[in-house]
């Protein structure tokens, strides 16, 4: 049985492990693109010593099977992390989350937002429809618009009244009047970020992860897939090998697959394809010659006259991401092609964000930057607008239909952490069991 898994992140890893422990003693071929492992979780050391993943990753899993199959990967070798998470707002630096933590903002502000929170508490709203709805209801008008509708537009680029609320799952703690009143009086609150601990590697950054996984199949770095030609069931990549499969199992981008990879698509799941919205991300990697400049491991940022969204600190999750002394700032700036184009170079970056870390105090004019870089991201987080449900499930049934299996982020097109990735990609893997037990071709 020849089975192939196009992506070597952490839903293809999913996949091979799920494959591997139920017993398929058969070659498992995994191709990527890039020369390297990771997709997604890919991590970069650079000459200077510093450690940048592809992005901000964590693993915060409540899964006691993953949690042992990750530590296990690195011979327990992690550090173990409280989630100190604060935002930035005109200013003004408040603890996560903002709804809750309202002291020291304006009092005008304070007693506006209160109003409308209780405003919105008694108002009865049918029908919610929209994410811009859903705030108003549950936080008020004037906390609404002037943080996470805000935020939102810088982080999905979209306007929530044009997003769905299906992603939301814990991400927007909502709290009663009485912890919203004790937030803004009081300077302490208990915290109730959805993330409480998380676990990072102590060496190599979060890639290590995944490298036990490795020994799980043969690996095919540097192939790209350019064509699947899903009846006669093959796989051309772009340096002119071909080969064929009983069973795949892709983590591609949804779009990529149906638009410009699998031959002779219908043309209505083409057009389905080219509705899905994904952020595209510029990182702009920082490296200074300090590490005292802050406490939190990342910080939200609300203002729109500032370039970055969100920043990560990697110093603060292992101390072996950076030379000695020294500290390191992860920033992330979001575009997407269907609401917000890339409309500069990534390296065009680096300047004005080194410039607005000035301007909110976390660089002084004298620190001694030892470091820059940028990675580009083209497909970041998946944009829950409103066209994504039915688009979605016209790709996903197409996708069926044909026996090509869909896994990850890109694959399941969804909000998917670490652990929902990797379990992703085992789910994608025995679908493939499934059908072969059911054909007996096991």
């Amino acid at each position: 049985m020849n089975i192939r898994i196009l992506g070597t992140g952490m839903a293809g890893f999913g996949a091979a492990y799920r494959l591997r422990q139920e017993g398929v003693k058969s070659d498992l071929y995994m191709y990527d693109k890039n020369a390297y492992i990771g997709g997604h979780t890919a991590t970069f050391e650079t000459n200077d010593g510093f450690i940048f993943d592809d992005g901000p990753h964590i693993s915060f899993t409540d899964d006691k099977r993953i949690q042992d199959l990750l530590a296990d990967n690195i011979d327990h070798e992690y550090e173990t992390l409280k989630a100190t998470v604060n935002n930035y707002w005109k200013g003004y630096w408040i603890k996560h989350p903002a709804q809750c933590n309202l002291h020291g903002l304006p009092s005008d502000l304070i007693v506006d937002v209160i109003s409308d929170f209780v405003e919105a508490k008694h108002k009865t709203n049918g029908h919610i429809v929209n994410y811009k709805e859903w705030l108003y209801a549950k936080f008020g008008k004037t906390f609404a618009e002037t943080f996470p509708m805000v935020y939102g537009k810088k982080y999905h680029t979209v306007d929530a009244e044009n997003m769905d609320i299906d992603w939301l799952g814990p991400r927007l703690y909502q709290p009663d009047l009485q912890e919203v009143l004790k937030g803004a009086l009081e300077p302490s609150t208990p915290d109730v970020h959805y993330v409480d601990k998380f676990r990072y590697p102590t060496n190599h950054g979060f890639a290590h992860y995944l490298d036990k996984f490795t020994s799980l199949a043969q690996i095919k770095l540097n192939h790209k897939v350019t064509g699947i030609d899903a009846k006669e069931r093959l796989i051309h990549f772009n340096n002119g090998t071909t080969t064929d499969y009983d069973e795949l199992i892709s983590s591609i981008p949804l779009p990529e697959l149906v638009t410009n990879i699998i031959n002779d698509v219908p043309e209505n799941i083409v057009e389905a394809g080219k509705k899905l919205a994904c952020t595209s991300c510029i990182i702009v990697n920082i490296g200074i010659d300090r590490n005292d400049f802050t406490e939190a491991v990342w910080s939200y940022f609300y203002d729109t006259d500032i370039i970055f969204t969100r920043l990560s600190f990697p110093h603060l999750m292992s101390p072996n991401t950076v030379p000695d002394g020294c500290g390191s700032i992860q920033a992330e700036i979001y575009f997407s092609d269907k609401y917000r184009p890339v409309d500069r170079n990534p390296e065009e970056c680096i300047k004005p964000v080194i410039q607005d870390l000035k301007k909110c105090g976390l660089l002084t004019e004298d620190d001694n930057i030892l470091h820059t870089s940028t990675l580009f991201i083209k497909y970041a987080n998946v944009i829950f607008d409103l066209d994504r449900q039915e688009a979605l499930k016209i790709v996903h049934d197409y996708l069926d239909d044909i026996g090509i299996r869909y896994c990850g982020r890109y694959g399941d097109w969804g909000y998917l952490w670490t652990d929902e990735a990797f379990k992703s990609g085992e789910n994608a893997a025995q679908q493939v069991l499934d059908n072969k037990l059911s054909t007996r071709e096991i």
